[in-house]
């Protein structure tokens, strides 16, 4: 047995385990250090330096990027360091926008929370913000260059991460400044708008492009028939958002809560999720007896759509025909009401409630459109509907738990794990099984799609052969997994791809969560999946109706689209 490795953290012995760096040593004996620039899931910059630590000898050191060693003797809060904390953040006060009150990070800045922290009531030095206007061109975020602290979270994450480099660092010392390529607006770019950057960024640099002051004008006018459809991973971070620990009926009360609101119909994504299995499924077994285009690759993330446009065009042949749950549910609820008399002259707009930024720029597609309209006519990602609840007055945990609404009112367990990294697969291998029965359905769950991995292999079997399948989440992996695919080195026939690690979950539109909050979240779906008495799309009696009937000789114009061409077909 090797002998246990023993220093000193402000004078108490801990034993040094498994951790990267002093920082995370540090952090598990129960000392919150402050950061700016660390994340676990990047690569360490140590550019912030709020994490310094002061030795035996007075030196100091960044504990982000200090290897610790038996026999080490650190202090964490010496008043030499408390005065290096307060230096730094006035300094980065002094060249940053201050008009906090209006920021959309404004309760949610680090910056904001260490300056309260650190009782910073004034600052010395004299206001040096850099001048620069905000780039609205994405439907998906906005930058603020204004409030930037030059933290480069916001580059590692797209290009660590996302393997997308949409900005990088420009110009050196005090003129450095993270921007685009030729300081295009962003949507000129190689942006996919995953908002990953605004999950990162601890300020108001980079945020969500906000909708709620039009989701506010078309609640309020009268002439406009309003429905909402609500997507899985939204429930198991909204309540929390709220300030509820545990909520066993998160969607509901999200029903009830719009309902309030104004909205006149309110579903569930879970129902047009079980119309993307149905049809993915489909689409999966063709392919598996034609040979064509294998692997097929699935299309439910807009941000891996648009990356696959933008980097992986010669895997569009590849990608999936179907839209995405919410595109489907959007055409079949447009369809369904354009001539109904529920509208009573009225203008019918559609809301989409997202944990995802990219459903902005999906719902702005030309191809998701009907006679000139679009289907979705708004995305509201989780942490904006937060906003609106918490600017309504309603007190959340006190509303009534109501059902959505009919006729889309009945979905599958399969539809509402399409949130979590491997559901969509599950959800798929639950379609084309045979045997349909609880316990067969349960041992679906140990065949390796679950999990939070961010790279997942399995083999199940179909028919006389094996189905080889992957599972990926964060675009970097993706990457890594299609150059593999595309040389020959590997070999798939079916490959799940979702930009934001984890999946839905934790999409840039959900209130941030870490690796371990991710999990939970994720659990929360397979949770209430297994309250659903019906486990697969198929024995969704909703299924059944509708493709007796709207859909019946439709399924292709409502249900799917041609990356490839740029059109829905028909």
């Amino acid at each position: 047995m090797a002998p246990r490795q023993i220093m000193e953290i402000d004078g108490m012995p801990v034993e040094i385990g498994d951790q990267r760096n002093l920082l995370d040593l540090i952090r598990d004996n129960g000392i919150e250090m402050p950061t700016f620039c660390y994340h676990t899931e990047l690569s360490i910059y140590g550019a912030c330096r709020m994490c310094m630590v002061e030795d035996e000898r007075g030196r100091l050191m960044a504990s982000c990027s200090t290897i610790p060693k038996a026999g080490m003797k650190i202090r964490t809060n010496t008043s030499r360091l408390r005065k290096y904390r307060k230096n730094i953040l006035e300094l980065l006060l002094a060249n940053h926008d201050r008009e906090c009150t209006t920021c959309g990070k404004s309760g949610s800045c680090k910056l904001q929370e260490l300056a309260q922290q650190f009782g910073i009531h004034q600052v010395r030095f004299p206001q040096t913000c850099p001048e620069g206007s905000m780039d609205i061109s994405s439907p998906c975020i906005v930058r603020n260059p204004s409030k930037c602290i030059l933290c480069g979270d916001c580059v590692r994450e797209c290009n660590e991460v996302q393997n997308v480099g949409a900005i990088d660092f420009s110009f050196r010392g005090s003129h450095a400044r993270i921007n685009t390529a030729f300081s295009r607006p962003i949507a000129e770019t190689d942006c996919i708008g995953c908002g990953r950057c605004t999950a990162a960024c601890p300020t108001g640099a980079l945020t969500i492009h906000d909708n709620t002051e039009d989701m506010w004008k078309v609640l309020d006018d009268p002439s406009v028939y309003v429905t909402c459809q609500i997507a899985p991973a939204v429930r198991v971070a909204l309540s929390k958002g709220l300030g509820m620990e545990n909520d066993d009926h998160a969607v509901e009360r999200i029903v009830a809560v719009l309902h309030r609101l104004g909205v006149d119909q309110v579903y569930d994504t879970s129902a047009g999720a079980d119309l993307t299995v149905i049809e993915e499924s489909e689409e999966l077994i063709h392919r598996l007896e034609t040979g064509e285009n294998l692997p097929l690759i699935s299309s439910c993330c807009p941000a891996w759509v648009q990356f696959a446009e933008k980097k992986y065009r010669d895997f569009l042949p590849n990608v999936s025909t179907c839209r995405s749950p919410m595109s489907m549910f959007a055409s079949v609820i447009k369809d369904h009401l354009k001539d109904s008399e529920e509208l009573e002259g009225k203008t019918h707009c559609h809301i989409a409630i997202m944990p995802c930024t990219a459903k902005k720029f999906e719902a702005a597609r030309e191809e998701f459109r009907q006679d000139g309209m679009p289907d979705t006519d708004m995305v509201i990602t989780t942490q904006e509907l937060i906003r609106m609840i918490r600017s309504s007055g309603i007190i959340f945990e006190k509303l009534q738990p109501e059902a959505p609404d009919t006729p889309f009112g009945t979905c599958s367990g399969a539809g509402m794990i399409f949130g979590v990294t491997g559901g969509l697969t599950e959800a798929v291998l639950r379609r084309i099984a045979s045997d349909g029965t609880r316990t067969s359905l349960a041992h679906l769950a140990f065949t390796g799609v679950r999990g939070m991995d961010s790279v997942k292999e399995t083999v199940v079997p179909y028919k006389d052969r094996d189905v080889r399948i992957a599972i990926v989440s964060g675009l970097a992996n993706a990457s890594d997994l299609l150059n593999k695919v595309r040389s020959g080195e590997v070999q798939y026939d079916f490959i799940e791809i979702m930009a934001c690690p984890g999946g839905c979950v934790s999409g840039a539109g959900q209130p941030y969560e870490d690796e371990r909050g991710r999990a939970v979240r994720g659990e929360g779906l397979y949770t209430v999946d297994r309250m659903n008495p019906t486990r697969r799309p198929q024995d969704n009696p909703l299924m059944k109706e509708l493709y007796s009937g709207p859909l019946l000789g439709r399924e292709h114009e409502l249900l799917h689209v041609d990356y490839v061409k740029g059109n829905t077909l028909h």
